[in-house]
């Protein structure tokens, strides 16, 4: 068993650094690589191996220090409505065209039924895009709320459900409601945000109360 235990968290090292370099997103790369960096200690402790115990420590202090830096950085987020065809809007959708397929295949910006479109700037870089159709009973019925891979940490869907809570009120919204749901991580996204999977109007929603 002792001569398994360094093989085992040499190998879990190596699995979450390499992991770590396939991320996206700047803290699941900071706490991959940081875990990955607290197995190799265990393991140079394991054999003996000084400087893989340094190297390894130095790096943890490094991620430990970008982890504190980021949590406690207040970001800037900002709200902009767009019109429809809008040529940046367009741009954008382009690029991500492939990605936004898996998680919203039926979305089309010419859609005349959107009444509400905007997009969210995240440090003044371009994070979210969100358009829906507002039915009379106040219930936004969400064509697109897509997020770049970089910013899914959560942030900008408390940022559009809970602080700008006052101005989805404003539009008259009730309630937000999403249906076809069929990716996971969006699922799971939507757990997270307070959505509940509901019947409404005859059908199955994931709904979230606003008022």
């Amino acid at each position: 068993m002792k001569e398994i235990l360094p093989q085992l968290f040499g190998y879990l090292a190596t699995v979450m650094l390499a992991i770590s370099l396939l991320v996206n997103n700047d803290i699941k790369f900071r706490w991959l690589n940081g875990c990955g960096g607290v197995c190799f200690i265990i393991y140079g402790a394991f054999i003996g191996a000084t400087p893989v115990m340094l190297t390894n420590g130095l790096l943890l202090s490094i991620n430990i220090y970008y982890l504190i830096k980021i949590y406690r950085t207040e970001e800037d987020f900002d709200l902009i409505e767009f019109q429809l065809n809008d040529q940046f809007v367009k741009k954008y959708l382009s690029f991500y065209s492939n990605d936004i397929k898996d998680y919203f295949p039926n979305y089309k910006m010419e859609d005349q039924t959107t009444e509400l479109r905007f997009v969210v700037l995240r440090d003044m870089a371009f994070a979210n895009v969100f358009a829906a159709h507002i039915s009379m009973d106040g219930t936004a019925y969400v064509k697109i709320n897509y997020t770049v891979p970089k910013y899914r940490d959560y942030e900008v869907g408390k940022f559009i459900f809970e602080k700008e809570r006052k101005f989805l009120l404003s539009k008259g919204i009730q309630r937000i409601a999403y249906s076809e749901v069929t990716n996971e991580n969006h699922a799971k996204f939507l757990k997270v945000m307070g959505f509940k999977w509901e019947i409404h109007d005859g059908r199955e929603w994931y709904l979230k109360d606003l008022a």
